[in-house]
């Protein structure tokens, strides 16, 4: 019953906003550190921001640095990562994975099935 399911994703304009969530089911978001990773067409999945599950302590990766802004309520068992001044280039298909805080894709235990972020005018 362990399920992590993103959502928010879909087609925005270059230099908008949106955010997207993670929502947890079967397991306690709380004891996890959240992380976001990203894979463009044809290239290879991106590491772009954890949050630690218990200081609060954030990674970002340099792409996203200033632009984004990973958050989380455990009330609610889900994680979001708001995405401002988008740029064609955070295009991709947009994963959430709970385990370690960072930037690294073995740190993760379970991952959601993936949303589409499209940036284009």
């Amino acid at each position: 019953q362990l399920r992590l399911v993103e959502s928010g994703g879909g087609l925005v304009q270059p230099g908008g906003s949106l955010r997207l969530s993670c929502a947890a089911s079967g397991f306690s978001l709380d004891t996890y550190a959240i992380g976001w990773f990203r894979q463009a067409p044809g290239k290879e999945r991106e590491g772009i921001s954890c949050i630690a599950s218990s200081d609060g302590r954030r990674i970002y990766a340099d792409s996203v640095k200033g632009r984004f802004t990973i958050s989380r309520d455990n009330t609610e068992n889900t994680g979001y990562l708001t995405m401002n001044n988008v740029n064609p280039e955070d295009t991709g298909v947009y994963y959430c994975a709970v385990g370690t805080c960072l930037l690294v894709e073995d740190m993760y235990d379970y991952w959601g099935q993936g949303i589409q972020v499209t940036v284009s005018s």
